[in-house]
């Protein structure tokens, strides 16, 4: 008898309490949901990796992230400090071939849908008549392309003459080559010729050098395999070694890049550049076009 009233007491109260418009201290059901935190952005990764006769300097940059890779041409040859100045990038990487002597590219550019840079304008390059037998090969080289499919970025490597997949635009384009992945297209590209001895980028040898990888996935692979200072003239890493390398980091296509004196990159502020002298200081050789690492989409 003294448990009901006791009960009755209880509802009494409750329902006063309703009344006054008092709430209870007890948590509601929302409340006591966890607060679930967003997943940061994804954001690029940068590795120093020490090979046998180099360093190598490795950015990742993953699908979907808030980064793009476009190119960038330089009307006087620059450093990657330069462009640096320049330019609003995250990184930059040294990219197309060019020719010192007259300043004028050697590799075709395309920037936000413009062809900024064309061999065939190059009369030091057409006119060398040592390089007549390969000059078509030369003008259809591989090249690293960023297309705009809708809205949605999407990245390859192709020989300059092949068109853009169906319903894609081209915005951005440097060539280089030969191609690396998923083979090594040396001899296609016109850099080998082994009935004639040529070897335009000494691929067997060890040597400063750059290159850039898609993965399967769509994630963007930037690598400069430095020099070592104490042994200049035996150090680097060859054209059959990079390309291994890049597979191994997961580059399911991959190109190269200029290489030599012109291997360099900024990144975090700082710029690495790939060769060096005798006395092991870094030669920091200015370039004609760079691959830049932008969080700005140019389209």
């Amino acid at each position: 008898m003294r448990k009901i009233r006791l009960l009755v007491l209880v509802l009494i109260s409750l329902g006063l309490l309703s009344c006054l418009g008092v709430r209870s201290s007890l948590p509601s059901i929302s409340s006591a949901i966890p607060t679930v935190t967003p997943s940061p952005p994804k954001t690029i990764r940068y590795i120093e990796r020490s090979l046998p006769q180099g360093m190598a300097h490795i950015l990742l940059i993953p699908a979907n992230s808030p980064f793009v890779v476009t190119g960038a041409l330089s009307a006087k040859v620059s450093t990657v400090e330069e462009f640096a100045q320049k330019h609003r990038a995250v990184a930059i990487f040294n990219a197309g071939f060019f020719d010192p002597a007259n300043q004028k590219s050697t590799s075709y550019v395309v920037v936000t849908g413009q062809m900024v840079a064309d061999p065939k304008d190059n009369e030091r390059l057409v006119n060398n008549p040592q390089l007549k037998p390969y000059i078509n090969l030369i003008f259809n080289r591989s090249e690293f392309r960023r297309y705009l499919c809708g809205q949605t970025t999407r990245y390859d490597i192709t020989l300059h003459n092949e068109s853009p997949p169906a319903n894609c635009r081209l915005v951005d384009a440097i060539g280089a080559g030969p191609r690396l992945l998923p083979e090594l297209t040396s001899v296609p590209e016109g850099f080998v010729d082994n009935a004639k001895g040529r070897d335009a980028l000494l691929s067997k040898q060890l040597n400063a050098r750059t290159a850039v990888g898609i993965t399967s996935e769509g994630s963007i692979i930037l690598v400069m395999v430095a020099q070592k200072p104490s042994k200049p003239k035996n150090s680097g890493i060859s054209l059959v070694q990079l390309a291994d390398l890049m597979k191994k980091l997961g580059a399911s296509a991959a190109m190269n890049l200029d290489g030599g004196s012109s291997s360099s990159l900024y990144y975090n502020g700082k710029a690495f550049y790939g060769k060096f002298d005798l006395q092991g200081n870094p030669i920091k050789r200015k370039v004609k076009s760079v691959l830049l690492v932008q969080e700005n989409v140019r389209n």
